[in-house]
């Protein structure tokens, strides 16, 4: 008999999460959808977290080896997604009784949810950008919450994680880099007293969250504690019903977790465990850890970063769905670039644009990520104030990756790390409201041209950041608030026919286009035409319609 129970999303979206199907003899399911196959053992396995079970499943495109996960009480959970239509079968591999020999069938429909695209992956058409299964681009706008898996923690319901996932996607974020667990900030860091009026707020150093046994204070290795994880598994389910990537930390070097000794036998319990039990969301990018190789790293073990290195190679072979992978490391990503499928690099510099152009230009055949830039928005709390604040700031430096041709990650400092405020635009009058619509603006930009088809150019340009697209003919010029403008006629002068060219600017701050007119240049300069926002706001000039020259 087949036992069918679906976990629930009441809410705007209104879609089913994780189907749970109890020792089932068949499945159906859509493309991307998350299932998990559960089966009982007849009797107590000693150790259940070290076994090695395997799901051989085979299609007309070939095998594919899925490792189940223990999920406690004796059950062994079989999860499984595809991206590909079509009739499957399946037999579990193992030595256990209620296990060995289960055999099913799987059949999977065309995915019916308009906004989901599937996992992200690299194109080999197009190496520097990331795609989505479908084929379509991802544009990746990440945000940085640490502590999101302590947010509604012991509650059945999420209700504050939906809140924060809602805003997040009305304002066109569409990855959040997060961690696995974290305990605490470093020592050094600004501690602020406000924190200790609204404890509301603050979701760091609690000793009833751990993945192991005990707590991070009094840590027993000896098993997982499987309710942390069937609680972050509600959490990654609802990120994929926004349709939120989750680029998950699997480590954290610098917030003072108590971590078993690295490649003991705790350790590999723990990150095989999270590999075998997360690897079939789609929505998920592993990140081997945060701060991978940095002095804090290297206190607790000089040889980090051949742990690193050993940890990616061996989440390829757990892996069944190569997702993407890469290390919070700039100088591990550079060294070990075949290890890799994108380079992330974190860099504070004034000169942040220069900086990531080089990776850009370093790298040809990868996407490059800027996962953290010293941007950090300012909030109720002062936690972390980095090198920029102020959320202009800010935002140029996002502006400044994407002009360079590389991605970018948002910082709020009251959501990063141990504050996390939920509901920002709920808080009482005079707490600090963040600029989150700064990205919705973005967004809605980006949606007008294709950015995966522009690179960029600076042979013309002094005063501004150039984005040009030779395949569709259109330039994009960013240019800071103080600059009056740049020479764009220059290039376009040499490089294209601009006789039907239309002309439009956009506003950074608050997301207005002007009219969309006809290119012409007024002085024979060029540059010192008039253009809207001088000195109130950082603009963003598209040129469309070019004949290149090319």
């Amino acid at each position: 008999m087949r036992i069918l129970i679906s976990l629930i999303f009441i809410g705007q979206l209104g879609f089913a999460q994780i189907k749970v199907w109890i020792n089932p003899k068949s499945i159906t399911s859509q493309q991307w959808q998350v299932n998990d196959l559960v089966y009982k053992a007849k009797q107590s396995i000693e150790k259940p977290f070290n076994k090695e079970i395997y799901a051989l499943v085979k299609s007309e495109e070939g095998e594919q080896t899925v490792p189940l996960f223990y999920n406690g009480n004796n059950e062994w959970v079989f999860r499984y997604s595809s991206s590909k239509i079509g009739k499957k079968s399946f037999v579990i591999q193992s030595t256990i009784k209620g296990l060995k020999g289960k055999k099913g069938n799987i059949t999977i429909t065309e995915n019916k949810k308009k906004d989901r695209h599937g996992g992200v992956v690299l194109n080999a058409d197009n190496k520097r950008h990331f795609f989505y299964e479908d084929g379509s681009h991802y544009f990746n706008l990440a945000f940085e919450c640490d502590w999101l898996y302590a947010l509604d923690y012991g509650n059945e319901e999420l209700p504050k994680t939906k809140h924060l996932l809602e805003l997040l996607n009305e304002n066109g974020f569409n990855q959040i880099v997060m961690n696995v667990y974290a305990y605490g900030l470093d020592f050094d860091w600004v501690r602020d007293k406000r924190l200790k009026e609204n404890p509301q707020h603050n979701y760091g150093e609690r000793e009833d969250i751990f993945p192991f046994l005990g707590s991070n204070s009094n840590p027993d290795y000896s098993s997982l504690n499987v309710n942390f994880f069937k609680h972050f598994d509600k959490v990654v389910s609802q990120m994929h019903e926004h349709e939120i990537i989750s680029h998950l930390m699997i480590y954290v070097w610098n917030k003072r977790v108590s971590w078993p000794e690295p490649g003991s036998e705790a350790d590999d319990m723990y990150y095989d465990h999270v590999v075998k039990r997360y690897q079939a969301f789609p929505n998920i990018i592993w990140d081997v850890s945060k701060e991978a190789t940095s002095k804090i790293a290297l206190t607790q073990n000089k040889n980090i970063a051949d742990h690193i290195l050993e940890r990616a190679r061996r989440t390829r072979v757990l892996d069944a769905y190569n997702r993407l992978l890469s290390v919070h490391a700039y100088g591990f990503c550079k060294k070990h670039k075949e290890d890799v499928d994108f380079i992330s690099t974190q860099d504070w510099k004034l000169s942040l644009y220069e900086s990531m152009l080089n990776a850009y230009k370093q790298f040809p055949d990868k996407p490059v990520f800027n996962i953290e830039h010293g941007g950090y928005e300012e909030s109720p709390y002062e936690i972390f104030p980095g090198g920029y604040s102020k959320a202009t700031a800010c935002l140029r430096r996002n502006y400044l990756c994407l002009f360079a041709g590389t991605y970018t990650t948002y910082y709020w400092q009251g959501t990063s790390w141990n504050a996390l405020i939920h509901n920002p635009f709920e808080q009482p009058e005079g707490f600090y409201k963040p600029k989150f619509e700064y990205f919705k603006y973005m967004r809605n930009l980006f949606k007008t041209v294709n950015f995966e088809n522009f690179e960029p150019v600076t042979k013309y340009n002094v005063r501004s950041y150039n984005l040009t697209n030779y395949e569709e003919g259109v330039v994009m010029q960013f240019i800071p608030k103080e600059v009056h403008s740049d020479d764009i006629k220059r290039q376009l002068d040499k490089e294209f026919d601009y006789s039907k060219a239309t002309r439009q600017w956009f506003n950074t701050y608050t997301g207005e286009f002007t009219k969309e007119e006809k290119l012409e240049f007024k002085h024979k300069y060029g540059f010192w035409d008039e253009r809207p926002w001088r000195h109130e706001a950082d603009v963003v000039l598209i040129i469309k319609n070019l004949m290149s020259k090319k």
